[in-house]
């Protein structure tokens, strides 16, 4: 019924994800749902599953068919309704059951897609269930003689709103009061507009609301923060309402990224180093992760306040597994990802942003002051260029800047990662398109620039 061509263009590296219809559609839900169902049997994991589902106007279609598709399998379903990702690992966490969340995250409209995981929020990829699925799929399943399973429904909104904030005991404590901050939030009509109100509604914070209102159609700007286009309005308003922070939240709001009071974007690295050393200090000599394009300046502060510095790959699957076997208690990504051993290991943007908004009412202090010391280099962010041949172009680039004798460290964790006496980069392919990936950080701003053009001629040189 699907090829195997098919399935490798939606079954992705960490998640499932294509055009609706043309792509996603009800058969492939129900298809998928089974296959799931019979792959968490193999793995004599708990007979029921927990869905989720975002905004999108195709969510619960999709999401009842894969419902259908499980329970044919003899697997019961609870259904949590409208959630975000990270709502959906809450309840795998906290029930101990698997889950699926349908969304596709920061994509745009016409897309949709399904993140799975198993009991205790652990992560489905590649090499832990979804080429399992694909094989299932692709061969058929057998006949089971279960008896089709039940669907029941479940709020799970209030305990995991209350499961976050019993993770700050200093929020409504008298003995250590918290200023109170005003406080910009765009939903990008994603999930946080769901889940925001309730979380800020305990917490000593004036809230402006932006594109708060549920709609999948992104008629205001792709959720996406990562684009700094999409994070404009927002800087705006900080500026306009004298805000103590502005906060930015991705479709599924398992991402989130600061606006300070100023108007600039907070590099997420920062906001990793301020969760570290806050994390230290409740956990004194703890493993603290990171991943390698996040800047210098973290494993730097992570050894300053006594803890063990540990370097991962780039995407979640590596950073949760790394975490699960180093016993590490929090991993930050740059890319917005923060990942807390306190919440199953899985990422959540909206626990990010508590451990912001608390640190910043603990004192007097304005945001950019507060992470001025967690800000210590120049970084370039993500620069994406479309590469015909890209074996050729990392050649070129190690040609340029492999030589050990001209002061450069080369090493091929994920991609290439370049140290040099005044600057590092690391450049990575795309898993499916024709892209590579740069991220530039110079001890200063010029040599930051510097190096990043120089790398920026050579990758988009024709080749």
């Amino acid at each position: 019924m699907f090829t195997g061509e098919f399935l490798d263009s939606i079954i992705k590296a960490y998640d499932v994800r294509g055009l609706v219809d043309s792509q996603l559609t009800p058969d492939f839900a129900f298809v998928l749902g089974g296959a799931y169902a019979k792959f968490l049997q193999e793995e004599r994991e708990p007979s029921t599953i927990i869905i989720g589902e975002d905004m999108r106007p195709s969510s619960p279609t999709l999401a009842d068919a894969f419902s259908d598709g499980a329970t044919s399998q003899g697997m019961d379903v609870i259904r949590i309704g409208l959630a975000s990702t990270d709502m959906l690992y809450f309840a795998a966490g906290k029930l101990n059951m698997p889950g699926a969340m349908f969304t596709a995250s920061h994509n745009p409209a016409a897309y949709n897609g399904m993140k799975l995981c198993k009991s205790g929020a652990v992560p489905i990829g590649q090499d832990s269930g979804l080429r399992r699925i694909k094989q299932l799929i692709l061969h058929g399943m057998p006949i089971t003689n279960r008896p089709v399973g039940k669907e029941s429904e479940r709020d799970l909104l209030t305990e995991y709103v209350d499961y976050l904030i019993s993770l700050f005991p200093e929020i409504g404590d008298s003995k250590t009061p918290q200023r109170k901050l005003k406080v910009v939030i765009d939903a990008g009509n994603g999930m946080a507009g769901h889940t925001a109100p309730a979380v800020m509604a305990l917490l000593n914070v004036e809230v402006i609301p932006m594109y708060f209102e549920l709609d999948g159609n992104f008629p205001n700007h792709e959720a996406n923060p990562i684009d700094p286009k999409n994070l404009v309005d927002l800087q705006k308003r900080v500026l306009k309402e004298k805000a103590d922070i502005g906060l930015a939240f991705d479709g599924d709001a398992d991402r989130c990224f600061l606006i300070d009071e100023k108007g600039a974007l907070v590099n997420p690295s920062a906001l990793t180093g301020l969760i570290a050393v806050r994390e230290l200090k409740r956990k004194p000599g703890s493993t603290i992760i990171y991943n390698l394009i996040s800047s210098k300046a973290v494993p730097e502060i992570i050894t300053e306040n006594g803890g063990t510095p540990l370097r991962s790959r780039v995407g979640h699957s590596f950073i949760k597994k790394m975490m699960a076997d180093s016993g590490a208690i929090f991993g930050g990504e740059h890319s917005g990802h923060f990942y807390f051993a306190d919440f199953w290991r899985a990422d959540s943007g909206m626990l990010a942003a508590l451990f912001a908004l608390t640190e910043l009412a603990s004192g007097k202090s304005s945001l950019s002051t507060l992470l001025k010391p967690f800000s210590r280099y120049s970084a370039s962010g993500e620069i994406n260029s479309e590469v015909t041949n890209v074996p050729a172009t990392i050649e070129a680039i190690l040609a340029e800047y492999g030589d050990s004798k001209k002061g450069f460290e080369v090493d091929d964790l994920d991609g290439i990662t370049v140290t040099g006496p005044k600057f590092w980069f690391n450049v990575r392919a795309s898993n499916t398109e024709p892209l590579l990936r740069l991220n530039v950080e110079g001890d200063t701003e010029a040599q930051m620039i510097k190096a990043r053009d120089a790398l920026l001629a050579i990758i988009r040189a024709k080749r």
